[in-house]
């Protein structure tokens, strides 16, 4: 059974820093990438990395944000440093399918939520 399940958001004050984990099972994910939700805005992609180590990342993350990923286990990091409050949001982990960078599979998501 294919299984996406995130873990690691919570409450944290501006300036400090969180790191989110993703676990895939059940595929190797060619791209595997964290999405975000504020209220009332859309999903937006926060970053994304292939099996081969390429990266992308949102201009109001880079510098602060890094992801990573351990292709052995299937797990997605991303770490969080210099949160603002604008970063407060429901984020999702997501899974490709194989050789293209379309996400099909999703997690349930994880609440961030940074205090000014």
């Amino acid at each position: 059974q294919v299984q996406v399940v995130e873990s690691g958001g919570g409450l944290v004050q501006a300036g400090g820093s969180l790191r989110l984990s993703c676990a895939v099972s059940g595929r190797t994910p060619y791209y595997m990438g964290w999405f975000r939700q504020a209220p009332g805005k859309q999903r937006e992609l926060v970053a994304d990395i292939s099996s081969g180590g390429s990266t992308y990342y949102a201009d109001s993350v880079k510098g602060r944000f890094t992801i990573s990923r351990d292709n052995a286990k299937n797990i997605l990091y991303l770490q969080m440093d210099s949160l603002k409050p604008e970063d407060t949001a429901v984020y999702y982990c997501a899974a490709s399918v194989p050789y293209v960078r379309r996400y099909d599979l999703w997690g349930r998501g994880t609440q961030v939520t940074v205090s000014s």
